[in-house]
C-alpha cells in the first residue's frame, strides 16, 4: 500500500472513531414536556434514544400542549411536544424572552371519535358531531341511536386536542366561528380517562389521538357533509387526507435545535423513530 492510500485509509478510522466517540460521549438531560395526546410517542422516542446514549437522561412529562409550550418558553422544557399549532400570544410571549420558537412537523394523527360499543350509530358527518358537541343535538334517537341523553366528554382546555377539535369540528374550521363547547361537557384530564369513561357508559360520546384506540370503544366513521365518504381514522386515510379530522403533532424547540436537542429530534425523525410512530399507531410523516 502506498504512503498516500496509508494516509487516507488512517483518516477514515480516525474519523469513524471519533464519530463512535462522540455518539458515545453525547451527555446530558432533556426535558420534554407537553401533549398529552403525545406522551407515549415522546416516551417511546426517550427509551430507545437512551438505550442509543446511555449519558443522555430524556424525561417526558405531559400535562398538555399548552403545559408544554409554556413550559418550553419559560425555559423548564427543552422540547415542547404539541398537538396543536402554537398561538400568536404565545409566539409574542416567547420573542419577549429572547426565544424564537422552531416548529418541526414529526408526525401525523387523526382524531378518533368514539362511543360505547353498545351504540348503534356507527356514522356521523361533521355537522352532527358539531351539533352534538355544542348542545343542540341532545339525545342519541336525534341521529338513529337509542333514545337516550347524550353525554359529552371533552379534554380539558388547555388540551391542544380540546383546540383542534373545537377549531375543526364545532367551528368546522370558520375562523370567525365562535361555537363552543356545551356548558354540559364533562372535561377529562386526559386522553385515557375519555377512553375509560366511554368504555363504561352507554350514554357517552368522546374523542381522542387515533394511538388510544381499543376493542372497548366504538369508532365512529365521520364524513365531511352528507354527500361525502364515511371514513375512519386509520393510517392510509390520514396519510391521503380523507379523515376529516387529521392533523400533525409537532415538536417546538428554542430557536433550531442544537446539541443533545438536536440528536432527539434527528433520531424522532429518522427511519427507527418513524417505526416508533407506527408502533405507538400514529402516522408516520414520510
Amino acid at each position: 500500500m502506498c504512503y498516500g492510500k496509508k494516509i487516507s485509509m488512517f483518516l477514515l478510522i480516525f474519523f469513524l472513531a471519533a464519530g463512535i466517540s462522540q455518539a458515545e460521549d453525547l451527555k446530558g438531560s432533556i426535558q420534554i414536556k407537553g401533549s398529552d395526546t403525545m406522551v407515549n410517542l415522546g416516551q417511546a422516542w426517550a427509551e430507545e434514544f437512551s438505550k442509543k446514549n446511555p449519558g443522555v437522561n430524556a424525561a417526558v412529562t405531559g400535562g398538555g400542549s399548552g403545559t408544554g409550550i409554556s413550559a418550553m418558553i419559560s425555559g423548564t422544557a427543552d422540547i415542547a411536544i404539541s398537538s396543536r399549532t402554537m398561538k400568536e400570544k404565545e409566539i409574542n410571549k416567547a420573542k419577549q424572552n429572547g426565544i424564537e420558537p422552531f416548529e418541526i412537523k414529526a408526525a401525523l394523527d387523526g382524531l378518533a371519535v368514539v362511543a360505547h360499543p353498545s351504540n348503534p350509530v356507527s356514522r356521523l358527518t361533521i355537522d352532527q358531531l358539531s351539533d352534538i358537541f355544542t348542545g343542540k343535538i341532545k339525545n342519541w334517537k336525534e341521529v338513529g341511536g337509542n333514545n337516550l341523553q347524550i353525554v359529552i366528554l371533552s379534554r380539558e382546555i388547555n388540551s391542544g386536542t380540546h383546540v383542534y377539535f373545537k377549531e375543526h369540528v364545532l367551528r368546522k374550521g370558520g375562523e370567525k366561528s365562535v361555537e363552543e363547547f356545551s356548558p354540559a361537557a364533562l372535561l377529562m384530564s386526559s386522553s385515557q380517562a375519555i377512553a375509560e369513561e366511554v368504555s363504561q357508559n352507554p350514554n357517552a360520546i368522546g374523542y381522542y389521538g387515533m394511538g388510544y384506540i381499543s376493542q372497548k370503544q366504538k369508532v365512529i366513521f365521520v364524513a365531511k357533509d352528507a354527500n361525502s365518504p364515511y371514513v375512519g381514522p386509520v393510517m392510509e386515510n390520514v396519510q391521503d387526507n380523507s379523515y376529516p379530522i387529521s392533523r400533525p403533532l409537532l415538536l417546538y424547540t428554542k430557536g433550531q435545535p442544537r446539541g443533545i436537542v438536536k440528536a432527539f429530534v434527528d433520531f424522532a425523525l429518522s427511519a427507527e423513530g418513524q417505526e416508533i410512530v407506527k408502533k405507538t399507531d400514529f402516522v408516520p410523516i414520510k
